[in-house]
């Protein structure tokens, strides 16, 4: 197995994981729970390989990734009455979801050679997508539009670490630690230390 690869596996089991915790708050039945936990899995990642026009989508061609958020969402189904506070857990493994997932979207555009900027944008989109199409659903609200929340801008800032550090010649296995590390480490700040971006005030409009 490949060290993107196994980004990605990593990504989808802990992803499918949030979705199916987040289907536990929601009250769902198994088959939703499976539904949210694929969803959320896997959506980022589709819309990136869909972008980047790879064929097949990876799960399409490994459908082993979709195996492996239905068991993730059968154990949270039986298990998720046992944890205290749910919506922490969800948080902290949202964040590792978010970190490899952005990870690994900036190494498949790399993979295919692409421009920069195009690395950062699969990064974010591979990252946040997924999360924001889960909260979507269930009727949530989005961790990434969460007010001043280090969410997209821990993505952003993750996926730009990878390409900075390509351009220093540092190798792609470590460009891609070093873009996790960068997105955990702002997004852990702004759940544990309560990290923000200043966010539009409105003020009385000028006479």
């Amino acid at each position: 197995m490949t060290f993107l690869a196994l980004l990605d596996y990593a990504s989808v089991l802990v992803f499918a994981l949030t979705g199916a915790l987040v289907a536990s708050r929601a009250q769902l039945d198994l088959v939703g729970f499976a539904f949210v936990a694929c969803l959320t899995a896997v959506g980022g990642g589709t819309v990136r390989d869909l972008l980047l026009d790879r064929d097949p989508v990876f799960w399409v061609a490994q459908p082993d990734y979709i195996l492996i958020c239905v068991a993730a969402a059968v154990v949270v189904f039986f298990t998720a009455h046992l944890m205290e506070s749910r919506y922490r857990w969800l948080l902290w493994l949202d964040s590792f979801a978010l970190s490899t997932a952005v990870a690994a979207g900036s190494g498949v555009a790399i993979a295919l050679s692409q421009p920069g900027v195009i690395v950062v944008l699969m990064g974010v989109a591979t990252g946040c997508l997924g999360g924001l199409m889960r909260d979507v659903v269930v009727g949530e609200i989005p961790l990434v539009l969460k007010q001043g929340e280090l969410y997209a801008t821990a993505a952003l800032l993750g996926s730009s670490a990878a390409l900075c550090a390509l351009r220093l010649e540092f190798a792609p296995r470590e460009a891609l630690l070093i873009a996790a590390g960068v997105c955990w480490t702002l997004r852990a700040g702004s759940l544990a230390f309560g990290w923000r971006l200043p966010v539009y005030k409105s003020r009385p409009p000028r006479v």
